[in-house]
């Protein structure tokens, strides 16, 4: 099973984090089950992209992007050539490293 390993973020998950999850399963899913409370305000149907992460390690392993996660990404902060979408990346063969935004489009709205 793939190993996604989280960086360290300030609030969700301060020390980092490990965990496996199994080939095709969801990386939001996971992330959710592993502890990382990661926003997710449109129920992982790829609408909000509140849980936008940048694949720092692994990406090409992961599921392709589609065209409504790709239409979604361009509302999330910080965006670069890793950013996707967590409810929509669905876990390959290799391991993942995971880094989480340091803001969302609703944190940013809470502040």
């Amino acid at each position: 099973m793939p190993t996604v390993r989280v960086l360290p973020h300030p609030d969700l998950c301060p020390e980092g984090t490990a965990f496996e999850l199994r080939r095709g399963a969801s990386l939001c899913e996971g992330l959710l089950r592993a502890g990382v409370a990661i926003e997710h305000a449109c129920d992982m149907v790829a609408a909000c992209a509140t849980c936008h992460v940048h694949l720092r390690e692994g990406g090409p392993s992961v599921s392709a992007i589609d065209d409504d996660e790709n239409d979604q990404l361009d509302h999330a902060w910080g965006l670069d050539a890793q950013s996707r979408l967590a409810c929509c990346v669905r876990l390959g063969t290799q391991d993942l490293v995971v880094e989480l935004p340091r803001h969302t489009r609703n944190h940013a709205r809470e502040l």
